[in-house]
Order: structure tokens, then C-alpha cells, then sequence
């Protein structure tokens, strides 16, 4: 009840703002804030009521020039700019009228009175202001033995740089300075205090990272980087992200005017930054995951988010600058004499970035330029280098080869590189034989040169399966077999082994992937093999059933080795059958049989669509789902979601297991197709699955933005129908989430989809608006003057398709009941609408029927000429035969039974004796 009398009071308010009355709207907002308790309620009052403010000073303000000595024109204006927080403005006012009136005693003690909220202004800014020097102080001093308050200091100012207030405060009180002064104590807490209050006065604000960079200098922030200590090289790259974002795109809207003004052009300032982050990757004395953190930072700052984006001279400077520096790391060979230091995830992160680089070329020229500089910097080491410069050379090539393959395709076809593969498979030395054997496998992708090393390298790798003392080097050769093994991929008639050959390496493979006595690098491998062998139906059908084996794999992606979940994310589609598959043409099939070109075949088993169901339902722990997001190619993972989500029944298990969580960040971020493919995934839970359950929290109004982006027109017919399905689904649950809705512009576009010619996707438009009509803006679209929406809801309610008619009628219903001026217009919509009416109640299904007489009892209810229309048609001997159903139809009857009674009291038919 109090709900709604505040409601009343604001729409009150509305209609007196409206009408100019400021003054008594500002007295109806700040009433139904007194009654109101619903935080999203109070906040438009808050809203409603400074914009009473405003117009009041406006207005004092219009009456102050037309007459200085106004003297209510300035008691008036000087509390509107109090309640506004426009002190200094205020007492300007009041001091004015104490000064025409200097006997006025309301005058004098408004004066004083705001004097102390002033002093009290003063006091709190100084307190802040002395609480900032005194906390640099204590962390400065060198004498200061308490550990608990140089850990209580370095907190509270990580707190209040949080804040765009205490951000301000920090760095007019010369907080740069300080800052840079804690950075160079070489103090791991202190340096790790500074990072971190350093990014709150970074993020979002152009002008005051440009005076921390300048303070700072690139140089310093590079080798806070580089440091050996973990936590602050991460907290260091943390900040330099955060610096590249406002520099890149500036402040946010609020600000952007006054400071674009101050940094006007920021490109010097981002090269400055990344020129120091590619010296430092081949920088002796920097640390293994300070090189890994500047990797990753370029990887996230350098090539553009969207190819919707047309400049990428950013990724062709790094190119031309840095290329052959990212090679470096990625040409390491691990306990070389002199080798930099590196991490076993390194390799791994340039040949992402070098990929992403690679991606971001927009011409034939650019990428030409590419290969030149890569085989350039491999020519450099395998010409003159001896066998040291060959190792790096092959290095080099593996590095390619597990990034933009192409280049690693064309390094790998200077002369005598293959060859030097080859040899050193055969070196005693174990290094050696690491570096070519893997070098080996990475040149197995393609069939052409599949074809080679079966033919010229198999016997090779057999004999170092079998003969090496080393489980290294063993389970590289096993990864070799199986990738070759493989190389037919899900063609089942290119098996490049015998029968039942790839069965035994993949029982090998389990066997070392459950051998804990191994380390985690090592038993890497087993997985990489277990992601190629999986191609086979029999393989994938054993590994699905060994649950040791597949909880040993979900126990690697934990492990600090993020090379493995690449190879894991592939095992999770082979095992789900969620790559892309398209059915060939039969046409084309005939034609190329007759060509006698090659016809890929499946395995029989895979063709079975039971087959894929059965090994679907896959039990991927939650805590896994979030370690898989960091897979470079996210739409691999989201092909096994989608497989785990596609039959209803195993949704409510990837929901229990987390999977609803892990899907939102993928549906926000990645490559667009990866956006679609999480999006995709999200809808199909929501449609069957409690939205509220799935998404508790603030989570579930974080799904709505990536289930509109399904109702794009580039989006398939099916994302369209299951986008809409799904927000149906949330529209239902309350009005914030509608309003999310309203917010993210969907409206339009479902009502674009119910114009839609498949009959599904329009009947799930059309059930999504009627949810969405229990907003008010909504229903305001529907009374908007030369709009044909409630014409098409009529005409709906007479369609064939029972379901389309149930939706169209519920929204008739529902807004009858809101706007009497929508009952007034329906007659005037179509010719038809009396006789869709009547359908309506005449209809066999007990719903559209109780929804036809809702509508017909609104309509009478609203206006006496619309009653008279209705009362004589057939309308009135359809209600007289409903309203005598009490037994079956209640509702119907009761709906009846109203109409009637208000025509009798319009006058417009005689009461029944009979009646009740």
C-alpha cells in the first residue's frame, strides 16, 4: 500500500512538473521519498526532485534580473543551490538578502546556519587533506617499526584512491611523488601499496595518467616489472594495463570534454610505453614472469578488439620495432649457456602474441612483410650459428608453428631445416632431442607435410618410443605417432596407421596421463596426443568411460602449465563431437565421385546421432570453467558448452557445476563468433532453466546485453528464436529486469520479429512483448498516435496458430486493464475487431477465452460508447451464455458477468430477473 501511494505522489509530481508547478512537485517527490523504501524508486526521486532545484533556480534566477532586490527570488534560489551543494553560490545569495533585509531574523539564521555547514565542509576537506600527508608519513618513515599500521596506512590509501574523490585529493596533495618515492624503497609491501593506489588515480582519467607517466617515466614502471618478486611484477602490469585503457580511450563521458582539452593526443605516450615492454623482453636481468607479464600486456593492448576497428598501425609498429624481439623468448631453448630466463608458459604466450599480430594484418603486403622478418631472424641462427644456432633456429619454428602457422609453414621450407629436424630427433643429447621432436610435431599439422614425416619420420619416432630411457622424450615421440596418427582428422577413410594402432597410443596415452609419479609438464603431453587420437570415435567412446583418466585431465588445467588447456579444451570437443560439421551437398558429392576426387568419410559411429547425445552429457567441474576461459581461441571451449547445453535434460547440471557463471565473461568478451557462441549457450539455459536459480543475484541482469545480441539480423534464425525465448523468460520476473531490457534497446527489435515470416519466431516475439507490456514505456508505445502495434495485437488475436493468438490476446488484456484509452482505439484500429472478439469467446480453449473476456469486460468498463458497440453485436448473447458457466468456466464466467453488469448500468440493456 505504501508502494503504491508513493507511486501516486510521483506521478503527481510528474503532472505538476509538467504543469511548471516546481515548488509543489518538489513537495510531492520529497513526500513519496518519505514513503517510498525500494532503492531504484528512490533514486528517481533523488533525480526528480534536483531537477525541481534546477528549474527553481531558473526560474529565481529570471526574476532576480528582472529585479535585483527580489528579495524571495534570492532565499529562494540560495536553498535550491544548498540542497544542490553549491555552497559558496548560497551564502553569496543570502548574504544579499541579509544586507536588504538586515532585520530579518529567517534570513540571519539561514546564513549562520549554512556558515556551519561550510566550516564543517572546510573541516572534513582538511582532515582528508592532513589523514593523506599523515599516511604518507607513516609509510615513508624509515624509523616506523609497527608493521599493523604501515599495513592499516597502506590500505586506507588504496581505498581512497578508489574513489574519484579521494583519487583528486591524492594527487593535488603532490601523491605522485610520494607514490614514486615508496616505488623506489625497493620494499615489496610498500611497492605493492603504491602500484595499487596508482591504478585508482590511473583508471578512467586521461589527464591524471599522463602526469603519472610523465612522473614516473616508462624506464621505472618497465623495471618495476622486471622485478623477481611476483606479486608486485603483477601488480605492476595491472597498472600499466590500466594505463594503457585511459590512454587508449580517454576519460569516461562525464569528463571527456574539460580533459580531452588537457592530453589532447596520447599515441606518443602508449609507443613510449610499449617500446619499453619489448626491450624488456630481451632484457638479461628481468625476471621470468615479469618477460611472461609484458608478453600477456601486449597481448591485451596491442592489436585491435574488433575488426570493426580500421587502424592497426599499433600492431605494425610492434611488428616492424618488436617482432624480432618476441622471437627471442620464443627461440629460448631452456638451460642454454647465456639463454634468457623464461618460464615454461613463455614460449606459449609469444606464440599468441605473435598470432595475434599475425591476425591483425589487413593486406597481402603486410603480411609479406611478416614472413620476411621471420624468416630473416630463423636464417640469422640456423646460417653460421653452428648447433646451438640451429636449436634456436628450430625453436624458433616450433614457435611459429604454435602461432600464426602460416609463417611457421614458410620458415620450415628454408633449405635444410626439415632435414636438421630429422637429425636432431636422432642426438643423444635429451635437450636436443626435446627441441626436435616437438619441433616435429608442430610440423605435423598439415597433411601435405604429414604425408612427408610419415614416409620420413615415423620409424624415427617409433624407435625413440621404444628405445629412450627418458619418459621426456618418450612421450613427445607418442605425441608424434598420434598426431600423424591423426592427421586424417575425423575422415575415416585417411587413417594413416593400421587398425586398432591408434587405440593402443591412446591406452598409452591414459596410462602416462594417471601416472602421478610424473611431473605436470610431462603428463602435458599426454594430453596433447589424447587431443589428436580423439578424432576417432573408438578412442573418445574409452577415454569418455575411464573416469581416471578423466578427472587426472580436468586435474592438469589447475596446474600452473597454461600451455595444457589448449589441449584439453580439443579433447573436450572431440569427446563432445562440437566441431563444426557441415553436411555435405549430395549434388557435389555424386559430382566429385564421378571427378574421382576423394570423398571424406566419417566413422560410423559418429554418424549416429544417439552417439553424440550419449557422450554429451559430460561432467566438466565449475572450478575448471574459469582456468578454460584463458584458452586463446575461446570458441573451442564454447563449442563444448553448446554441445553440454544442447539436450534440456543436462542443462541443470551445467548450471550445478558453475557453467552459468563461466559463460557470462565469454559472452562479453573474445572474438564476436565466441560472443554469439556463449550467448547462444546462455539463452539455451535460461529458456529451461529458473533464471533466478541459474544467475543468482546481480548476475542474472549481466545476462541480458548478450541475449539481445542474439536478436542482431546477422545472428541465424535460431539465435533469433532462442534470444527471444529467452528474454520472454527474464521479462517475466520483474520490472528491472525489463528495464535492463528497455535499456539495451531491444524493444525495437522484437518488434521487428514479430512481422518475421517463420511462424516460430514471430510467436516468440510476440510472447516476449506481451512480458515486456507490464512496462509503463512499453504501454506508452502502444497509445503513441500513427502506430500500428495495437492494430497488429488485434489482428494477431484472430490468427490461426493458438499459441500466437494466446500471446496477442494476454497483451490485449493486460493492456485494457492499464489504459482505457487503448479500449477506446481498438475499434478503431480494423473493421475487424468485433468479430476477433467474438472469436475469441467462442474459441474451444478456456484461456483465449477467459483472455477475449478480460478484454471485452475492460473495454465496457472504459467507456459507455464502446459498451453500446458491443452490446449490439452477437457480443451480448455470447456473455449471457458465458456468464451462466459458473461450474466449469469460473473465470470466464465472472469476466461475463461484469460486462453485463456495467451495461446495465450504462442503461444499455434491462437486468435478468433470474440473475443473480
Amino acid at each position: 500500500l505504501r508502494q503504491v501511494t508513493a507511486g501516486q505522489l510521483r506521478e503527481q509530481g510528474n503532472a505538476l512538473f509538467q504543469a511548471g508547478d516546481h515548488a509543489a512537485a518538489l513537495a510531492a517527490y520529497t513526500e513519496a521519498l518519505s514513503l517510498c523504501e525500494a532503492e531504484p524508486e528512490r533514486a528517481v526521486l533523488h533525480r526528480n526532485r534536483a531537477a525541481c532545484y534546477l528549474k527553481l533556480i531558473l526560474c529565481s534566477s529570471a526574476a532576480i534580473e528582472a529585479d535585483g532586490r527580489d528579495v524571495k527570488a534570492l532565499f529562494r534560489r540560495s536553498q535550491a543551490l544548498q540542497k544542490l551543494g553549491r555552497l559558496d553560490q548560497a551564502v553569496t545569495d543570502l548574504q544579499r538578502c541579509v544586507s536588504l533585509e538586515p532585520k530579518n531574523k529567517a534570513f540571519q539564521e539561514a546564513l549562520r546556519s549554512l556558515g556551519s555547514s561550510m566550516h564543517e565542509r572546510v573541516s572534513t576537506m582538511s582532515c582528508t587533506d592532513s589523514k593523506v600527508e599523515q599516511m604518507f608519513q607513516i609509510l615513508l618513515d624509515p624509523d616506523e617499526k609497527d608493521a599493523d599500521k604501515k599495513q592499516k596506512a597502506a590500505q586506507n590509501l588504496i581505498v581512497l584512491a578508489r574513489e574519484e574523490a579521494g583519487a583528486e585529493k591524492i594527487f593535488q596533495s603532490d601523491g605522485v611523488r610520494l607514490l614514486t618515492r615508496l616505488l623506489d624503497t625497493a620494499k615489496a609491501d610498500l611497492m605493492l601499496a603504491a602500484l595499487r593506489t596508482l591504478v585508482g588515480l590511473c583508471a578512467g582519467h586521461r589527464s591524471r595518467t599522463a602526469a603519472v607517466l610523465a612522473e614516473l617515466e616508462a624506464p621505472r614502471l618497465s623495471a618495476v616489472l622486471g622485478v623477481e618478486h611476483e606479486q608486485v611484477s603483477l601488480a605492476a602490469c595491472n597498472l600499466l594495463h590500466v594505463m594503457f585503457d585511459s590512454l587508449k580511450e580517454g576519460l569516461q563521458k562525464d569528463f571527456r570534454g574539460k580533459e580531452d582539452a588537457v592530453v589532447p593526443d596520447s599515441s606518443k605516450d602508449l609507443k613510449v610505453l610499449i617500446k619499453h615492454l619489448l626491450e624488456l623482453l630481451v632484457l638479461e636481468g628481468a625476471s621470468a614472469h615479469g618477460r611472461d607479464n609484458a608478453l600477456n600486456l601486449l597481448i591485451k593492448v596491442v592489436p585491435r578488439k574488433s575488426s570493426k576497428e580500421t587502424n592497426n598501425s599499433l600492431s605494425l609498429w610492434v611488428i616492424d620495432q618488436g617482432l624480432k624481439k618476441v622471437l627471442e623468448v620464443g627461440s629460448t631453448v631452456c638451460g642454454a649457456p647465456g639463454s634468457l630466463p623464461v618460464t615454461e608458459n613463455s614460449r606459449m604466450s609469444a606464440s599468441v602474441l605473435l598470432s595475434k599480430l599475425y591476425d591483425d594484418l589487413k593486406c597481402d603486403a603486410e603480411r609479406e612483410n611478416f614472413h620476411r622478418l621471420c624468416k630473416d631472424y630463423v636464417r640469422s641462427w640456423f646460417e653460421g650459428h653452428e648447433l646451438a644456432g640451429k636449436l634456436r633456429a628450430v625453436q624458433a619454428v616450433s614457435c611459429l608453428l604454435q602461432g600464426p602457422s602460416d609463417a611457421g609453414n614458410g620458415v620450415l621450407e628454408l633449405e635444410g631445416m626439415m632435414d636438421s629436424v630429422l637429425s636432431l630427433c636422432a642426438s643423444v643429447c635429451e635437450a636436443h632431442q626435446l627441441v626436435a621432436v616437438e619441433a616435429l610435431i608442430h610440423a605435423a599439422d598439415k597433411a601435405k607435410r604429414a604425408s612427408f614425416i610419415t614416409a620420413n619420420g615415423v620409424s624415427l619416432l617409433k624407435e625413440i618410443y621404444k628405445h629412450s630411457e627418458r619418459d621426456s622424450i618418450r612421450i613427445r615421440a607418442l605425441v608424434g605417432l598420434c598426431k600423424l596418427g591423426s592427421a586424417g582428422g575425423t575422415d575415416f577413410s585417411m587413417k594413416q596407421f593400421a587398425e586398432g594402432s591408434t587405440m593402443k597410443l591412446a591406452k598409452q596415452c591414459r596410462k602416462w596421463l594417471c601416472n602421478e609419479a610424473m611431473d605436470a609438464g610431462t603428463r602435458r603431453w599426454a594430453v596433447e596426443g589424447l587431443a589428436y587420437l580423439t578424432f576417432d570415435a573408438d578412442v573418445k567412446e574409452e577415454f569418455v568411460e575411464d573416469k581416471a583418466a578423466m578427472q587426472a585431465m580436468f586435474h592438469l588445467v589447475r596446474s600452473e602449465d597454461r600451455s595444457v588447456l589448449y589441449a584439453v579444451a580439443s579433447t573436450l570437443v572431440n569427446c563432445t563431437n562440437s566441431y563444426d560439421h557441415e553436411e555435405p551437398d549430395p549434388q557435389m558429392l555424386e559430382l566429385a565421385k564421378y571427378a574421382k576426387q576423394h570423398v571424406p568419410e566419417q566413422h560410423p559411429k559418429v554418424k549416429s546421432v544417439r552417439e553424440r547425445r550419449r557422450l554429451g552429457p559430460l561432467r566438466v567441474p565449475g572450478h575448471l570453467w574459469d582456468p578454460l576461459r584463458q584458452v586463446p581461441d575461446s570458441g573451442i571451449v564454447l563449442r563444448v558448452f553448446l554441445a553440454l547445453v544442447e539436450e534440456a535434460e543436462d542443462r541443470g547440471g551445467v548450471v550445478a557445476q558453475g557453467g552459468g557463471k563461466a559463460l557470462i565473461p565469454l559472452s562479453l568478451e573474445g572474438t564476436e563468433v565466441g560472443q554469439t557462441k556463449a550467448a547462444q549457450a546462455l539463452a539455451k539455459i535460461t529458456i529451461t532453466s529458473n533464471p533466478e536459480l541459474a544467475f543468482p543475484g546481480e548476475r542474472i541482469y549481466e545476462v541480458v546485453r548478450p541475449l539481445v545480441s542474439l536478436l542482431h539480423l546477422q545472428r541465424t534464425g535460431l539465435e533469433n528464436f532462442e534470444g527471444l525465448m529467452a528474454l520472454t523468460n527474464l521479462a517475466g520476473i520483474s520490472e528491472r529486469l525489463r528495464q535492463k531490457i528497455l535499456k539495451e534497446k531491444a524493444v525495437p527489435m522484437i518488434e521487428g520479429y514479430m512481422f518475421e515470416e517463420h511462424e516460430l519466431i514471430r510467436l516468440a516475439a510476440t510472447e516476449c512483448m506481451c512480458n515486456m507490456a507490464m512496462s509503463k514505456e512499453v504501454q506508452e508505445l502502444f497509445l503513441a498516435e500513427g502506430s500500428d502495434r495495437l492494430k497488429l495485437m488485434v489482428l494477431y488475436s484472430g490468427e490461426e496458430d493458438e499459441k500466437l493468438r494466446r500471446a496477442a490476446s494476454g497483451t490485449l488484456a493486460m493492456l485494457t486493464a492499464l489504459h482505457p484509452a487503448i479500449c477506446k482505439r481498438i475499434p478503431q484500429v480494423t473493421v475487424h475487431w468485433l468479430e476477433i472478439l467474438q472469436a475469441l469467446l467462442l474459441s474451444p480453449s478456456v484461456e483465449l477465452q477467459h483472455r477475449g473476456a478480460v478484454v471485452v469486460m475492460n473495454m465496457v468498463a472504459a467507456e459507455r460508447e464502446v459498451a453500446e458497440q458491443l452490446m449490439a453485436s452477437e457480443t451480448l448473447e455470447i456473455l449471457s451464455v458465458l456468464a451462466k458457466d459458473d461450474q466449469d468456466k469460473p473465470r470466464v464466467a465472472q469476466a461475463a458477468k461484469a460486462s453485463l453488469a456495467q451495461a446495465v448500468a450504462y442503461g444499455l440493456i434491462q437486468p435478468n430477473p433470474g440473475q443473480a
